[in-house]
């Protein structure tokens, strides 16, 4: 068995976080779902840093977001990426309060994305993220300002009903 590295504390860091003193089926389902998604691909990227690319732990996860890449265009989902961008040149204040990993990967002007299900902050880097990054990711997505503003009430949701309903360039003519 390999030696605990600082990639497995930021993962044991992760599994030791709960949701208990908050209701999820009450998270806007939009909101909720990249929520499930980042920590999803939090954890995979760590998985594999930590340990072997094969363990059955990475395995499950790679089965679950092969999956998720389908799921992620359904519904209102589809407007996510859109909406990120759109906070960011409508509502800086509102953006600036999101997770470093949603603003970095959904922002279109950040090279940061999903690659073969690992968080990548750097494409053109073979550097692994550092572990300092990932556990301020996980607190980000764990502080309470944050789980507060996932309800369907808060002022993030409303802000993206505002977005599908209102906010979406206008389609060119004849469309």
């Amino acid at each position: 068995m390999m030696e605990t590295n600082e990639y497995e504390q930021v993962l044991r860091h992760l599994s030791r976080k709960s949701l208990q003193l908050h209701n999820p089926s009450d998270f806007h389902p939009v909101l909720r779902f990249f929520f499930m998604d980042a920590l999803a691909h939090i954890d995979y990227t760590l998985g594999t840093l930590a340990y072997n690319f094969m363990s059955i732990r990475n395995e499950m996860s790679r089965e679950y977001l092969r999956w998720r890449i389908d799921e992620e265009e359904k519904g209102d989902r589809k407007h996510f990426r859109g909406f990120v961008n759109w906070l960011k040149a409508s509502h800086p204040e509102a953006f600036s309060d999101l997770p470093s990993v949603w603003k970095a990967v959904y922002d279109d002007e950040s090279p940061a994305r999903y690659q073969s299900f690992r968080l990548v902050m750097d494409p053109d880097s073979t550097m692994p993220i550092p572990s300092g990054f990932l556990f301020h990711a996980v607190e980000e997505f764990f502080a309470q300002p944050f789980l507060m503003s996932l309800y369907s009430e808060s002022s993030l949701s409303k802000l993206f009903q505002q977005y599908v309903l209102f906010g979406q360039p206008a389609s060119p003519a004849g469309d």
